[in-house]
Parts: structure tokens; sequence; C-alpha cells
């Protein structure tokens, strides 16, 4: 081997070792510092596209579980409601038989007839009060029904309708106005009452089929939710474990490569012997 003080062979391989060591060193440090065992496009531009993907839809279905939450409120808020309605209404019906006894007086069936009316005026406050969120689904100031987001394109949607629990609507067909001062008004109100009783407990089985659809569809996000996230852990999680025995090794053999760069300089120091006087 030719023996040079241009050109050191052994120092310059060594140094490349050790370039080489503390490359791989940076890479390891980082992977422990960041958890990841691909950060960026550079580690490995074919999974961190199919992650950034995966993180999109992750992102995408927490704008759906929003959605959902919001729809799962509302659902409540109204089946809480229209659940009190229905109380109200049988104890409507109570005062509308009580107001058909042909035995009572003048004084009674006024009471009877003010009690009424104070139950109708309780539903309505019931209604306009079933509100979450500015939606009220019960009393007829949306559409027929209200759609909310299923998935992460937005192409599909979960819908609730809308329940009108206003006096003197199709559900709940007593009039606010109505009366039961007589036999015959109350008659005719009886007629009414169980009419809307009917149609109050069908209109709240609906809403409550919907709630549960909700509820059932908001679980599955969750769980997909969880399932996407475990499959980008997957793709880029660094091995913890792994990379920590890899640092010490990589310490190790910077050391020692630092130790062998430093011999290798020491090299040419030999020529000088060979110039030394006898």
């Amino acid at each position: 081997m030719t023996i040079s003080v241009h050109t050191n062979k052994s120092a310059l391989t060594a140094l490349q070792n050790l370039n080489k060591t503390n490359d791989e060193l940076g890479g390891v440090q980082g992977r422990i510092n960041t958890g990841l065992k691909i950060g960026n496009a550079k580690d490995n531009a074919a999974v961190w596209a199919i992650a950034q993907g995966q993180r999109a839809d992750i992102g995408a279905l927490g704008a759906v579980k929003m959605s959902l939450e919001r729809a799962q409120s509302i659902a409540e808020v109204s089946a809480t409601a229209g659940e009190t309605v229905s109380d109200l209404l049988t104890e409507l019906k109570q005062k509308v038989v009580a107001a058909m006894d042909t035995s009572l007086d003048t004084s009674s069936r006024t009471a009877l007839d003010s009690d009424f009316k104070a139950i109708l005026r309780q539903i309505t406050q019931v209604v306009g009060n079933a509100q979450f969120d500015g939606a009220n689904l019960l009393d007829g100031s949306v559409g027929p029904n209200i759609q909310f987001l299923a998935n992460a394109d937005a192409t599909n949607k979960i819908t609730l309708s809308t329940q009108d629990l206003s006096l003197g609507g199709s559900i709940l067909t007593i009039a606010s106005t109505a009366s039961i001062t007589t036999v015959t008004l109350a008659t005719g109100v009886l007629t009414q009452l169980d009419s809307s009783i009917s149609q109050v407990n069908q209109a709240l089985g609906n809403l409550g089929s919907q709630a549960k659809q909700i509820e059932a569809h908001l679980g599955f996000v969750g769980k997909l939710t969880d399932v996407l996230e475990t499959g980008v852990g997957n793709l880029v999680d660094a091995d913890l474990a792994k990379e920590s025995a890899r640092l010490q090794a990589l310490q190790v053999q910077q050391q020692l490569g630092a130790q062998a760069l430093s011999i290798a300089n020491q090299a040419p120091q030999i020529i000088l012997q060979l110039f030394r006087g006898g």
C-alpha cells in the first residue's frame, strides 16, 4: 500500500463508514423522537401517501360523528318532549271524560274546562321548547325531515322525520281553542283526543326507531374510526423497542468508527520516521 501525505485511503474509508453510521443514527433518533417509522414522503412515498389518505378519511369521519351526535341529541330532546305530550294527553282525557258527566253543575264544569285549557297551553309550551341547536322536530318549523351525514364522502345521509305535534295539526287534531263546557263539546273532543293519543304514540314510535338507527350508526362510525387509526399506526408507527436496541448498537458503531478514523489519521506519522537521521 502506498504511503502518502496527500491521500490517506484508510482515513477516507473510516470517514465514509462513520458518516454512514451517523446518518443511520440520526434516522433512528428521529423515529424515536416522533414515534414514526414513516414521518414524511421521503421515508417511503407509497406508504406515506396511503397513510395520508386514511388520515383524511379519519378526519372526515370525525365530522360524520359530530353530525350524528347532533342528530342523536335532537332525537333525544324530541322524544322526551313527545313523551311529556303523551302524558299530558292522558291527563286531558281524564278531564274530558269527567266533563261528560251530566250531573255536574256549572261551577264544576267551568273548573274542568279551565284545567283542560291549561293543559292545552302546557302542550304548546312543551312542543315549542323541544329544541336542540336550533332544530325542533315537533313544532312544524322545519321541513318534512332533517338529514345528517352518514359516511366520509357525504354521499349517504341518515334522516330524522319531523313529527308535528302542534295543536290542531294532522297528529294532534285537538284545536288550541277547544272547550269542554258542555257534554256535547266534551263528547266531540273525546273523539279527537282518542285519535290524537294513538297518532302521537305512533309518531313517538317512528321517532324512537330513527333514534335507534342513529345510535347504531354512531357506534359503527366510532368502531370504523378506531380500525382506520389502527391501520395507519400499522403502516407508519415505529417499533420503539426495536429502535432502542438499534440506537445502542449504532452508538457503539459510532464510537468505534471515530476511533478507527483517529487511528487512520495517524498513519502518515510513519513517514516522519523514514526521514529521521541514523
